[in-house]
């Protein structure tokens, strides 16, 4: 790269002011230019750039973004920070940096304006055409002695209406790259030179248990269509994350997943084949979601040994906060991730294109995409298109794919999509379909008959909410005891639920153990939600379950028989195709189409016996077509999905800042339940009073504060807001015990309610005075996990 390009772009008088004065308290404006340059080099260098017009524009644009910052305000400000921006003699820099670019220096009017925008746009300081019209004289000072430009005030109008241009957005994106890792001197981007000979690697190790082992059809299907967006369906134990790691290859990717633990389940996986290779973590492979920061200092914590010192612990703990940091940046080559974390660009908030131009120089594997509703699928969508629009790759690979979604997805991405999918002949499931509510004797009796016949009775009962859960459990508790009766829902705080995941996987094993092809025979009923669905690898001898529609139906028989190694010649999963009327969308209360769950119960109603895997996906394929969801009257999926998705493709840019943006409406509160406030009263005390040391408030101690609260928060369960105010209504009119508030910080508390919490988990309490709280459609997943 050479510095000549100063001398190319500005006159030479402003060269030398820019040598002279001050972008950063200890950094000249051509020093901090330089650096952002060195940033646009790396990214060359690494091909996330491919067009050398492209890398000339951005290059302009770090010539001019900071310019501005020349004007003698804004140098005694940068030199004494207690002088503040005084808007009645000053300007914002990245306005003032405007009057200095050349449009001669340009091939067109185009490529002026885009670099114009970026640099105008680079902070969101203001209305650039308000400043531009209103403070001219202002303007004229700040600049007087410098060789500028004159801006016509119809500029900030042309620049706006090619502000959503595809090149407009990628050099701006650029732009905000440089800058960012420039100005917080982290590196923008670590090399992927490592997962295609991991993955060769894994594939070694696996040739020493079985000569012949190699990579599958699906597997070799993602090597071949590496340059290609793609749809891959294949059954369960196809091995899609490995068929997803070998797509992306030796590029930059984001593996995207719907819910935590499902990530942390990849995450842990990916970086086993990584470590296989060697390299540092820190600069391959990063999490990102909501608690990933307490989940990588919770497995440090379970990694442990006895003999580390309190200097050790401390140095891990600084080095894994400055790990999730850099993942957070978007500067590792592999990350596992939410839709939450990455997709909330579709709200076009300032300097939303960052995120978009990174996502769009990257590898996207889309996993479990049937778990979205209709709007997470709006916005998933219309991301992915904006992605690919920028040059960025997709794959799906799911397990089940409903046709009319296929068609959402296809409506403006060309796919290359394998028409029969990757699913076999093979029979895991022998269904029994039956017309009636799901029965707690037939799960009892089935239960009773293999202990008579002494056979593996690992029985799996899956509802479609949590209040029915409960209900079943209390049922056949009352018929067989609960001496092998389990139960697991979203509703238990979350030290239990973490050991109750453990439980349940430990038990739902298929083979005794993992050098032996011996099958783990136990007798035992576990009784769950859809939490089960995608996020737990378990495999269990019978499924007792009720019908929500044909996708959440297969995935939960994939938790039955899930690797085909136990005799499916007699039924092994129940279905039941009637639920209660009120789980229904209606208004604004339910939370199951009505009009999706007929389809299904249609599909399958007249079905028994052995089901294929090839035959499952030809039933989703036959009823759940766009043609037939079409004719459903007032469908909320298709309504709710055309809504979402029309709103956010004609959002205006700048209407939301990135602090307003939330993708799930998931109405929430954390609390501490009463029963467990008394039973652990005196380890939450402790907590408490640890976490009023104000020392912790430091950067140094900021691992132990947050393990702290992770600590705190494993005896809270989430709750809808209403819960909340049903219990203070109570408590205003005598019918409730008062409880005080826990501390987490000096910003948050954490409430106290009085509720019933039993071996069931979490239950609302019926105070005298209590209204009927209805769980409405954006609280689905407290609801029904």
């Amino acid at each position: 790269m050479g510095k000549d390009i100063y001398f190319d772009l500005l006159d030479e008088s402003i060269v030398s002011n820019i040598k002279e004065k001050n972008a950063k308290p200890n950094k000249s404006i051509i020093e901090h230019t330089n650096d952002l340059l060195d940033v646009l080099d790396l990214l060359w260098n690494l091909g996330y750039i491919k067009e050398e017009r492209i890398y000339n524009l951005i290059q302009k644009a770090c010539v001019y973004h900071d310019v501005g910052k020349i004007n003698k305000e804004f140098q005694k400000r940068v030199k004494n920070k207690g002088i503040k921006f005084d808007e009645n003699k000053e300007v914002a820099h990245n306005v003032l940096s405007l009057y200095f670019i050349d449009e001669s220096k340009f091939n067109n009017k185009e490529d002026y304006l885009i670099v114009s925008n970026a640099v105008v746009n680079h902070h969101d300081y203001c209305d650039t055409g308000l400043e531009i019209r209103e403070k001219s004289e202002i303007i004229k000072n700040l600049l007087e002695g410098f060789e500028h430009k004159k801006v016509k005030k119809i500029i900030p109008a042309k620049i706006a209406s090619i502000s959503q241009d595809i090149d407009a957005i990628k050099i701006k994106g650029y732009l905000h790259k440089c800058d960012y890792s420039a100005s917080s001197g982290y590196t923008a981007e670590y090399k992927n030179n490592f997962l295609e000979k991991s993955l060769e690697n894994v594939l070694n190790k696996w040739k020493l248990d079985n000569q012949d082992a190699s990579w599958n059809e699906l597997q070799q299907y993602c090597i071949e269509n590496k340059n290609e967006n793609i749809i891959a369906i294949a059954q369960t134990g196809m091995g899609k994350t490995e068929a997803g790691l070998l797509w992306i290859g030796d590029n930059k990717g984001f593996f995207i997943l719907p819910i935590r633990t499902a990530i942390n389940a990849i995450y842990n996986r990916i970086k086993k084949y990584i470590s296989s290779y060697g390299g540092n973590l820190e600069e391959q492979l990063g999490l990102l979601h909501s608690s990933s920061l307490e989940y990588l200092l919770s497995q440090n914590e379970d990694d442990k040994y006895d003999d580390k010192d309190e200097y050790i612990d401390k140095k891990e703990e600084k080095e894994i906060i400055e790990y999730e940091e850099i993942a957070k940046k978007l500067s590792l080559p592999i990350n596992v991730s939410t839709i939450d974390q990455l997709f909330d660009f579709v709200y076009k908030y300032p300097a939303y294109e960052l995120k978009l131009t990174t996502l769009a120089y990257s590898k996207i594997v889309i996993d479990e995409i049937q778990m979205y509703g209709p709007e997470l699928l709006a916005y998933l969508i219309y991301g992915l298109e904006r992605i690919v629009e920028q040059g960025g790759k997709v794959a799906i690979l799911t397990a089940t794919l409903p046709p009319f979604v296929k068609d959402l997805l296809s409506k403006n991405i060309n796919f290359k999509i394998k028409e029969n999918g990757f699913t076999d002949k093979s029979k895991r499931h022998n269904l029994k379909i039956l017309d009636k509510r799901i029965d707690s004797k037939d799960i009892c009796d089935k239960y009773e008959e293999n202990e008579k016949l002494n056979k593996s009775n690992k029985i799996l009962v899956v509802c479609n909410s949590i209040t029915q859960a409960q209900n079943l459990y209390e049922e056949i508790s009352d018929i067989l005891g609960n001496k092998n009766l389990h139960i697991l829902h979203s509703k238990f705080i979350k030290g239990e639920r973490l050991s109750k995941e453990s439980e349940i996987i430990e038990f739902g094993k298929t083979y005794k153990d993992n050098k032996s092809n011996e099958l783990d025979k136990r007798s035992g009923i576990w009784i769950s939600t859809s939490i089960v669905e995608a996020s737990l690898d378990i495999d269990f001898d019978y499924l007792f379950t009720e019908l929500q529609d044909l996708n959440s139906l297969f995935q939960r028989l994939g938790r039955c028989n899930r690797k085909g190694k136990k005799d499916s010649s007699e039924n092994n999963c129940y279905i039941y195709t009637q639920i209660d009327e009120r789980s229904f969308i209606n208004g604004d209360k339910g939370y199951i189409d009505k009009g999706i769950f007929e389809l299904s119960k249609e599909a399958i109603r007249l079905w028994e016996g052995q089901i294929s895997e090839e035959e499952k996906i030809e039933l989703i394929n036959e009823h759940l077509t766009m043609d037939k969801i079409s004719k459903i009257e007032n469908s909320y999926y298709i309504t709710q999905y055309k809504h979402t998705y029309d709103f956010i493709k004609n959002l205006t840019p700048d209407t939301f800042k990135s602090d307003e943006v939330k993708l799930r409406n998931i109405l929430s509160k954390d609390i501490i339940p009463s029963p467990i406030y008394h039973e652990y009263n005196g380890k939450i005390k402790e907590l408490e009073e640890k976490l009023k040391d104000k020392s912790l408030n430091s950067p140094e101690n900021k691992g132990e504060k947050i393990k702290l609260q992770n600590e705190l928060k494993k005896y809270t369960v989430s709750v809808h807001p209403n819960h909340i105010s049903n219990y203070y209504r109570a408590l205003k009119n005598g019918f409730a015990i008062r409880y005080d508030n826990v501390r987490v910080s000096d910003y948050e508390y954490i409430p106290v309610i009085e509720c019933e919490y039993t071996e069931l988990g979490y239950r609302l309490k019926k105070f005298a005075n209590q209204d009927n709280i209805n769980t409405n459609t954006s609280d689905i997943y407290h609801f029904i996990f």
